[in-house]
């Protein structure tokens, strides 16, 4: 069972690189949403109903960090280092290990003390 699966995650992949243009003297029968069809059939067949609700939802909130992890989920899915589905808390240790790596962009504010900017007016 897991041979067959790998087989059709393997076609899913090739599929998606011909829509990307990896087949550019051939017609890909599907145009743009090709490798969007590909990418969703992978992640179909390597999470669980629960662990694809999740990433769903963090979609939702933040579409670039659900875009790494899936990135990273169908790389391990093509390598072969998933050996079964990923359920929804090897999904969540995958998000931390991304918010991890991952650093964050920050603000940082300088304040001005208020009442000591008012000093410059006197030196007229």
């Amino acid at each position: 069972m897991e041979d067959a699966d790998l087989e059709e995650i393997r076609r899913a992949r090739l599929a998606q690189l011909k829509s990307q243009g990896g087949g550019a003297g051939k017609a890909s029968g599907g145009g743009s949403g090709g490798g969007a069809d590909a990418r969703q059939a992978i992640l179909n067949q390597i999470l669980h109903p629960e662990a694809a609700d999740r990433l769903g939802r963090i979609r939702l909130v933040k579409e670039s960090r659900a875009t790494d992890v899936e990135n990273r989920l169908i790389m391990l899915a093509q390598t072969g280092q998933l050996r079964s589905k990923v359920t929804e808390e090897q999904l969540k240790e995958l998000l931390n290990a991304v918010a991890d790596t991952k650093e964050e962009e920050k603000i940082v504010v300088t304040r001005r003390k208020g009442w000591d900017d008012d000093d410059d007016l006197l030196d007229f």
